[in-house]
């Protein structure tokens, strides 16, 4: 990796998106339905796609930049792989969640960095140094007990769908990760990110015809102005902020690198809680702080 700005950016993804899930709790517990928690990420997701137009538009020629137009075919096509990718992921996972325990789902779709890696090595014959191998492994590690829950919840497991919508989350966010850093060799991050978010929006009547709890939603709470969607709104903009600089992150680094960091999040969601929320992190949390800490420091030498 020729430039260190991909640590900068993956960095500012693993801050913001671990902030984001220390207070994503907030509207489960003010009962916001999940179809409404993607509508509010999809329109969160347009003022950073403003922001990267607004770089594209400013910024001088990069001779390393793909020259890949906007709207040229291939440029949406790519677009809309990384954005209908993630976007399904997050429509598919919020119904898996209402089949099977999130302590069990979280975990499970956790490793998706493993097809990213996978992916890249093969097809875009990326290798890494022996202290980013190290580093992955122990991240992959890391990923895992971080996300672990201490306390198994009590909502009961219906049949075996969940496993299956939990796979095709697994598969969908990993070819994702993959996508996102091929569309960087072919066209610049702002015009994937753009697409990403264009993508994210033509899933929102999907979301909001789904189970009719945003049309009663809506309905109970007089309109899109109410208080509590904007809250949702305020939190879900923190995810895209780190899915702008995500892009940006695959830009410049290797995918094999980025993606591990990457799923590192729920160190910074298990030390915000620590702080600000006074939860104390059960033994496997605090493993996954250490390796965290250590995979951290292998993946940016």
């Amino acid at each position: 990796m020729k430039s260190r700005l991909w640590l900068l950016f993956i960095l500012i993804t693993v801050v913001t998106w671990g902030v984001w899930g220390a207070f994503s709790g907030y509207q489960i517990q003010n009962g916001i339905p999940d179809t409404i928690v993607y509508i509010a990420w999809a329109l969160s997701m347009i003022p950073c796609a403003l922001v990267a137009l607004l770089i594209r538009s400013r910024a001088k020629a990069d001779a390393s930049a793909p020259s890949c137009k906007l709207f040229a075919k291939r440029s949406i096509l790519l677009g809309a792989a990384v954005g209908l990718l993630g976007a399904g992921g997050q429509l598919v996972l919020f119904k898996a969640l209402t089949m099977g325990p999130s302590y069990i789902i979280y975990p499970f779709i956790s490793m998706s960095p493993v097809i990213v890696i996978s992916l890249a090595a093969i097809f875009l014959k990326e290798r890494a140094s022996k202290w980013q191998i190290a580093g992955i492994v122990v991240a992959l590690a890391a990923i895992l007990l971080l996300s672990l829950e201490s306390n198994a919840e009590n909502s009961p497991v219906s049949g075996w769908l969940w496993i299956v919508l939990a796979i095709l989350v697994l598969l969908a966010w990993g070819i994702q990760g993959f996508f996102m850093k091929f569309a960087n060799n072919e066209m610049d991050a702002e015009a994937i990110f753009f697409w990403m978010a264009m993508f994210g929006l033509v899933l929102v009547p999907v979301a909001y015809f789904m189970d009719g709890s945003a049309a009663a939603f809506f309905a109970r709470e007089s309109g899109i102005v109410c208080r509590e969607f904007w809250t949702s709104f305020g939190i879900q903009i923190l995810n895209s902020i780190g899915a702008l600089t995500l892009v940006y992150a695959y830009r410049y680094g290797k995918a094999v690198v980025v993606s591990p960091m990457e799923g590192l999040s729920p160190m910074v969601t298990v030390l915000l809680s620590l702080i600000i929320l006074s939860v104390i992190p059960n033994p496997l949390q605090i493993a996954g702080l250490i390796c965290a800490a250590f995979a951290m420091y292998a993946l940016s030498k």
